[in-house]
């Protein structure tokens, strides 16, 4: 008996990457908005960073989520609880 070959499997296509894949590295991009914190323009800062800045594939409408490191200005866990317990007892900060 003959192995049929359906249609769908003779269709060479690439794999269908996912909506929330990075396109570069985590580290590529901390670099790149490190730069444009500085104020560089995107193509510059793409550049420094070794990435392509060719229009639609540079970094800037890839992420804006990108965190940088903590600058110490975030309070910790035992600060967030005090200031709430001095807010429940009517107390200023």
């Amino acid at each position: 008996m003959a192995c049929r070959q359906q249609a769908a499997d003779r269709v060479i296509r690439p794999k269908l990457r996912s909506p929330g894949h990075r396109k570069y590295r985590r580290h590529v991009e901390v670099a790149f908005w490190e730069q444009i914190a500085r104020g560089l323009l995107a193509e510059e800062a793409a550049g420094i960073v070794g990435v392509a800045s060719g229009g639609r594939g540079t970094l800037v409408p890839q992420r804006f989520d990108v965190k940088f490191q903590p600058s110490g200005r975030c309070l910790s866990f035992a600060e967030c609880e005090e200031i709430a317990l001095l807010r429940v007892q009517c107390n200023g900060v």
